[in-house]
């Protein structure tokens, strides 16, 4: 190896390392070197693990088992995207033919991918409101052809909390799944596969991750559903990319003090609205919306709130609003809106870990 060129390329994986690092390495590679065609073929036989990061790497990997172990589920996997998570999981238990019972008051993107792209897949979604279980129950006994149950640990917008021992009760008497969406609580709150649920998914994009600096899902549940779910993933190209599951490791190791820290400003903030605002917060979470008077002027509020961020997302570190009908519930038709109850003067604020009299200052001169 004498030229400058194979030099350039070859000498700094010439020597087998001894380093051990404190924290995980990040494994940017896009595929995984073998010493022999025997080597390979070994891997084919399953005696290796890594051949192309589209079909598993050590960071996105560990990312799926950190949240699985986080939930005391027994395997998880990671995936591009919240959304990514959820379809993979909803494919892991239905397929064309088959029926979905979903609450109606999830997450605008949740829905729009439960009613219409579900429906191009030839999967049926009933939706109902799961305050009443009457009307979950009707639907299983109506369509048989029901597989699974879906819903969120806290919903988004309207911060209900889930009555999953109530779900896994019906699944069992049913014969179904049950899925759920546990973003807004994490695993700090509420661990939903304890209760029942074969199936719990994450945006890691919001809390786990923590940082508005990452995209990426997350699925944790029953071994045999994870690994149809991780099929899914590898085969409809949904993987998460190395660094940003390095990212999204990286940002788990803070997720109880950041928990802790942003849902006693929710609280605190939550107090200070009541009377200002019709308000909904259900003691858990960092996540507290409102609605302001009819007479008040929405958008003169927004544009007056300073260094709080009007963004399309949250749990960042930082204090957030967004707008629900103009943003994650956008898609919804009218008709649709006023079921759930997302209307023009609804705000949803995502608590940050700023000093909790700092945050309160700047929403009272907003307010005023």
């Amino acid at each position: 190896m004498d030229m400058i060129e194979t030099k350039a390329v070859h000498t700094a994986a010439l020597e087998e390392r001894t380093i051990k690092p404190k924290v995980m390495p990040l494994y940017q590679t896009s595929a995984f070197s073998f010493s022999s065609l025997e080597e390979l073929e070994g891997y084919y036989e399953g005696n290796g693990t890594y051949l192309y990061s589209r079909t598993a790497n050590p960071n996105t990997d560990a990312l799926g088992q950190t949240v699985a172990t986080m939930e005391g589920a027994p395997r998880g996997v990671a995936a591009s995207s919240g959304m990514a998570a959820i379809l993979a999981g909803i494919l892991s238990v239905a397929k064309a033919g088959d029926h979905v019972v979903a609450a109606q008051d999830v997450y605008g993107g949740t829905f729009h991918l439960l009613k219409d792209e579900l429906a191009r897949m030839g999967i049926q979604v009933h939706f109902a409101d799961f305050a009443y279980t009457s009307e979950i129950e009707q639907i299983l006994i109506d369509y048989p052809e029901v597989k699974l149950i879906f819903s969120e640990s806290i919903t988004n917008p309207f911060l209900r909390v889930e009555d999953i021992e109530v779900l896994v009760q019906l699944k069992k008497h049913y014969g179904v799944k049950v899925m759920i969406d546990n973003t807004f609580a994490t695993p700090y709150t509420i661990n939903p596969y304890n209760s029942g649920a074969d199936l719990v998914a994450h945006s890691a994009t919001k809390y786990l991750g923590g940082h508005s600096d990452v995209t990426a899902g997350v699925l944790v549940g029953d071994a045999v559903l994870i690994a149809d779910a991780e099929d899914r993933i590898v085969n409809l190209g949904m993987n998460l990319s190395p660094f940003e599951a390095w990212l999204t490791l990286r940002g788990i190791k803070t997720l109880a003090v950041r928990m802790k820290a942003q849902t006693a400003n929710a609280k605190a903030i939550a107090a200070f609205l009541e009377g200002k605002a019709q308000v909904w917060y259900p003691g858990k979470g960092a996540i507290v919306t409102f609605a302001l008077p009819e007479t008040a002027d929405v958008s003169k509020f927004f544009s007056s709130l300073g260094w709080i961020k009007i963004v399309p997302t949250l749990a960042g570190v930082e204090t957030t609003v967004s707008y629900p009908y103009g943003t994650s519930h956008r898609a919804l038709s009218d008709e649709e809106k006023v079921k759930i109850g997302v209307t023009k003067q609804v705000i949803r604020l995502s608590a940050g870990i700023e000093g909790t009299e700092d945050i309160l200052a700047q929403l009272s001169a907003a307010f005023n």
